[in-house]
């Protein structure tokens, strides 16, 4: 299994001193933190794409790029591309470049976006939500797939025998990530794409239709559904302990999700319900390192799936804890997670 962290950049007030983290500072964080996760041996980074001001990271391949230079193995990716409102032609380009860069590692995780302020940042309508993400996701894999491409689509200009540059591998990663749509996972599937799924509450388990949905669409359009690999993102957090893991972790994401709860009609985080989503069947993968692997474990046995990514960042998270969580995920639990795995699936 792979295992990584991702996050969005948050530069949102630290719940206990109040104070927001410089832009700059945050950046320069998030690039040690990547840094970090390359020297301990995780799989994967990444990072998401937001526009507003709690966010830092709108241009998410440029940081990738800084990170290029300072990583040696670690896979690079978005967490996600909102590809709805962006440009293919520009998505390929941008990524192309990253993975001549880095030397292959250069990942897209396409998504149509858990916020919507991209749209009309860009000129699109709403309204489109739906056509926009899988017209583009198609002109994005024809120019993947071809130096000169010919397409013409609704939302974007038509494409006459135009080559598009650099080109890169054939076979650059593209993900499909998938948060409660159905016809998402199906489309994934279809396309012989892997699927990420975002995991933000209640129990794990109750995806698991999701991902039969993808194998059972990957199958019928007669792909390797078998090997075709499955993600899951969730909040998480690892500290020494799981007293302190929950206690670092609470102010910061019941901060965060308390003020997403007035944008989107939830109700206020309490510690209450936090302290009951660390349980081993809930999502919130946080706790100390023994507990993190038997959860990450617990889930893999029910989801089968073959990448899991951790966001220890959401709202403030003081840099040094992030650090530190970043440090026993690479060291502590990653290795135990893949020797774990691996017994499981070795033959008799």
């Amino acid at each position: 299994m792979e295992l990584g962290v991702y996050t969005f950049a948050e530069t949102t007030p630290d719940p206990t001193t109040g104070q927001t983290i410089d832009t700059a500072q945050r950046l320069r964080d998030l690039l040690e933190e990547i840094e970090l996760a390359d020297q301990v041996g995780l799989e994967v980074f990444g990072i998401g794409e937001h526009h507003r001001a709690d966010f830092s990271a709108s241009a998410p391949p440029m940081i990738l790029a800084a990170a290029a230079e300072r990583t040696r193995k670690i896979r690079l990716s978005t967490a996600v591309t909102v590809l709805s409102s962006d440009d293919p032609v520009r998505v390929y380009q941008q990524f192309a470049t990253l993975d001549l860069i880095s030397g292959g590692r250069a990942e897209i995780m396409a998504g149509r976006g858990s916020f919507i302020e991209s749209f009309p940042l860009f000129g699109f309508d709403l309204e489109d939500y739906d056509e926009l993400f899988v017209e583009k996701l198609e002109l994005l894999l024809q120019i993947r797939a071809n130096e000169r491409v010919t397409w013409t689509g609704r939302h974007r200009a038509p494409l006459h025998d135009q080559p598009v540059y650099p080109r890169t591998r054939p076979d650059l990663p593209i993900w499909v990530a998938v948060g409660g749509n159905p016809p998402s996972a199906v489309r994934a599937g279809a396309l012989n794409l892997p699927m990420a799924l975002a995991i933000i509450g209640g129990m794990p388990e109750r995806f698991l239709p999701f991902i039969n949905l993808f194998r059972q669409s990957a199958r019928q359009s007669g792909h390797d559904w078998e090997n075709l690999p499955v993600g899951i993102n969730t909040h998480g957090y690892v500290a020494d302990t799981s007293q302190q893991a929950a206690d670092e972790f609470y102010p910061s994401y019941a901060a965060q999700m308390s003020r997403l709860g007035v944008e989107r009609g939830w109700p206020p985080m309490t510690r209450d319900r936090y302290d009951a989503s660390l349980g081993l069947r809930q999502h919130l993968m946080i706790g100390s390192p023994e507990q993190v692997i038997e959860k990450i474990l617990f889930q893999h046995e029910r989801l089968g799936h073959q990448r899991y990514l951790m966001q220890m960042s959401v709202g403030t998270m003081p840099h040094a804890q992030t650090m530190r969580s970043i440090e026993l995920f690479g060291t502590k639990v990653a290795p135990a997670v893949r020797k774990a795995v691996r017994s499981a699936t070795a033959p008799l």
